[in-house]
């Protein structure tokens, strides 16, 4: 809606610039007020101006907003023409540019930030969350902004009672009370914040509102009787005591005493203190504690107090700055009553909050809004040129190590400052992040590690096909985003690895290769990999060639066996106690078994050979004599091979211990038929069961069974016994 005047509101301009004008007295310099008009009178001719979605005139609103500000805070004149002059750049007809040239740099900087909040809200995110606060903040820059913004929204809240858009009416008196009061009460401004409140409540539950404005009507002239009775005597005692004061009652707040009955879960008679009486003391700064707490005693000795309900903001002050004593003492006609107890300067702070929660530009940057706002309450002290003129200096920073942004939806997330578009996407999902290859930022193309910047709207484009690689954890800032990108990373490396075992287990199988586990160390040593997982994850990825790995292996076999070609003599001149005579004169053999002493062998696993199996010795690249079984499966392969390493070997004519031996079972699947066949192994002599696997199919069982026993014969023995049992088909040695 184009801007035109009515007459109402010509009538109303002149009497608000009249206004405007009278408040700022002694801020504007020569020129200005003619300057701020002319800009304000072309940009309506232009067709510059409009009325917001209230149908408001923005000319009259932003008087409106100067005049709140000169009231509620303190005149300002840069604050004054940032106001006036943001309508103006923001539908186009000055730059912020020339606001610099006209105005200044300090003037173009708040229209610069109320451009920003404006494009923001443009977004039409959700306003529920403490990161559209926090991202506000950021957008702000300049906390005078966020003041502006927050007395703005107080005269358009003022504007909008009874207005017909109550859809519009109850959007905004919920973002008053959600953000912006909030805001108010952080920045000190409690007046403001009670106003906001109140409206709030008002547009958004009249019937309540309504309710408790008319009971506090009915109740007034009482309440004020009452209030005059009780401060009568309180303030003979504390003049008798030599204290110079102010006393007065105050009603609280509508939204006060709502809260209360909420939080209470009371009726509006069920509520006792719904005034408090105030003492405001005239006191030096150095005896500001002292004339409070001898107030409070006096007050104590006249009336019982209640302990529960004692609350002292003056030796802790709260985060916001705030300093007072509130007692609840027991009054006239049986009624509690609660008492504030502060002095000129804390009252001050209390009403304007221009004391309260400044941060100097170049102080340490804190993520949270509580502690950023510390409490400097010397300002007022300090600033002869009045606290306004010191915030020119404070920088909204307090936010300047994150990064907000939106998805196309509007939803908002809150990042490390340097997060890129695959941080976001791992912010949102893992199964997105592992499959992000970009996203559009503000609708263009960008790559995954773009680095993102507070107010980006991000669309994140994926593949089905992607898959976290390496040289993410390069950009990446989050710590999700990095943990999830190392896990997925191991995860395939893990089943690449499995798989390169497999490749390389089947390999050797076909070439009838053994390779044991030692020697495979050998060869990642050899290859130049760290672990074995790297090892076979290089051959899984095709990265390491198995005929290249064969090749190493069999070259490593060579230069063992060069060092190690050895004659069986070597072994044998062991010496080996209480053997036959026959033993000792068979120079070509080497003996193993029980007792053996001096000789390095080991059975191998291929075969797993027990005593009374005729074996024979292998030299391997250890130097360990490997015993194999004279059927092993590998051993044609190893005497063609390995002629030279190969060793004639028998068993000591004593029994050891028990060895582990295979037996391959088939047979029927009757009921019973596994039981009966553990209980002959648990019978047989010198047998014992260690391990047994069953599968049935179609009637017919097959599967393994693992026994120790102590040599060949017994084995024998206890595979006889088995094929007798009533179902089995076949027992054969694996």
């Amino acid at each position: 809606m184009v801007f035109t005047y009515t007459d109402d509101e010509r009538s109303r301009l002149r009497a608000r610039y009249a206004e405007c004008l009278r408040l700022l007295r002694g801020q504007l310099a020569d020129g200005d007020a003619a300057l701020m008009r002319a800009d304000m009178e072309a940009a309506a001719e232009a067709g510059c101006l409009h009325r917001d979605r209230f149908g408001f005139n923005p000319v009259n609103r932003s008087l409106a907003t100067v005049i709140a500000l000169c009231r509620e805070i303190s005149p300002d004149r840069n604050m004054a023409a940032a106001i006036m002059l943001f309508n103006a750049c923001r539908h186009g007809y000055r730059t912020v540019g020339q606001v610099a040239e006209r105005w200044g740099d300090d003037v173009a900087r708040m229209v610069e930030g109320l451009m920003k909040v404006s494009d923001l809200y443009a977004k039409s995110p959700s306003i529920e969350s403490e990161n559209f606060r926090n991202l506000l903040l950021t957008f702000a820059q300049d906390i005078r902004v966020i003041i502006i913004m927050t007395v703005d929204r107080l005269t358009l809240m003022h504007a909008i009672n009874h207005h017909p858009d109550h859809t519009g009416v109850a959007r905004v008196a919920h973002e008053a009370g959600y953000l912006y009061a909030p805001l108010a009460h952080r920045l000190g401004l409690y007046a403001i914040k009670s106003q906001l409140e109140d409206m709030s409540l008002k547009y958004t539950r009249r019937d309540i509102y309504s309710r408790i404005a008319h009971k506090l009507n009915e109740t007034k002239a009482h309440r004020d009787a009452y209030i005059a009775n009780f401060i009568a005597p309180v303030k003979q005692r504390l003049t008798e005591a030599g204290l110079h004061f102010d006393i007065k009652g105050r009603t609280k707040s509508i939204y006060s005493i709502w809260n209360k009955m909420v939080k209470q879960k009371n009726d509006l008679d069920g509520i006792y203190d719904l005034f408090a009486i105030r003492i405001v003391l005239d006191s030096e700064p150095e005896a500001e504690k002292r004339d409070c707490w001898l107030a409070y005693s006096i007050i104590t000795d006249m009336f019982r107090p209640n302990p529960s309900r004692m609350k002292d903001w003056i030796s802790i002050p709260k985060s916001n700055g705030y300093e007072s004593l509130h007692i609840t003492v027991y009054g006239p006609d049986d009624r509690w009553v609660e008492v504030q107890i502060r002095t000129r300067r804390m009252d001050l702070v209390a009403e304007k909050g221009l004391a309260a929660h400044w941060r100097y530009k170049g102080q340490k940057a804190e993520n949270n809004l509580d502690t950023w706002m510390n409490n400097v309450r010397d300002i007022l002290e300090t600033a002869d040129s009045g606290p306004l003129e010191l915030m020119r200096n404070m920088r909204m920073d307090i936010y300047d190590k994150e990064v907000f942004v939106f998805t196309p939806r509007g939803d908002l997330h809150r990042l490390p400052l340097g997060a890129t578009i695959l941080d976001f996407a791992f912010g949102i999902h893992t199964n997105l992040g592992s499959q992000c290859t970009g996203g559009k930022v503000n609708g263009k193309n960008q790559k995954i590690n773009y680095r993102l910047r507070s107010g980006d709207t991000v669309e994140i484009l994926s593949s089905p096909t992607q898959r976290p690689k390496p040289d993410w954890l390069n950009f990446v800032v989050t710590s999700k985003a990095r943990n999830k990108i190392r896990v997925s990373l191991k995860e395939h490396e893990s089943r690449v690895a499995e798989l390169g075992k497999e490749m390389m287990q089947r390999r050797c199988k076909n070439r009838k290769i053994t390779i044991e586990e030692g020697d495979v160390s050998k060869l990642v040593k050899k290859l130049g990999y760290k672990t074995l997982t790297d090892f076979y994850a290089a051959i899984g990825d095709e990265r390491l060639g198995l005929d290249r790995v064969i090749e190493a292996y069999e070259e490593m076999e060579r230069k063992a066996a060069e060092t190690t070609r050895v004659s069986a003599d070597t072994y044998v001149m062991q010496p080996i106690a209480a053997e036959s005579e026959s033993t000792r004169d068979d120079a070509d053999v080497v003996v193993i078994g029980e007792g053996i002493k001096g000789i390095s062998y080991r059975l191998a696993r291929c075969c797993n050979p027990i005593y009374g199996d005729d074996v024979f010795g292998f030299i391997s690249a250890e130097g360990v004599i490997k015993i194999h079984r004279a059927d092993c499966p590998n051993a044609a392969n190893i005497r063609r091979r390995y002629p030279y390493r190969v060793i004639n070997t028998r068993w000591s004519g004593k029994i050891g211990s028990q060895l582990g031996a295979t037996l391959r079972i088939v047979g029927r699947d009757d009921i019973g038929i596994v039981t009966n066949i553990t209980s002959i192994i648990n019978k047989e002599k010198n047998c014992s069961l260690r391990n047994i696997s069953i599968e049935s199919h179609d009637g017919l069982f097959h599967g393994f069974v693992v026994v120790g026993v102590g040599d060949q014969s017994s084995l024998n023995q206890l595979i006889r016994k088995l094929k007798t049992v009533k179902g089995v088909k076949d027992v054969q040695r694996d």
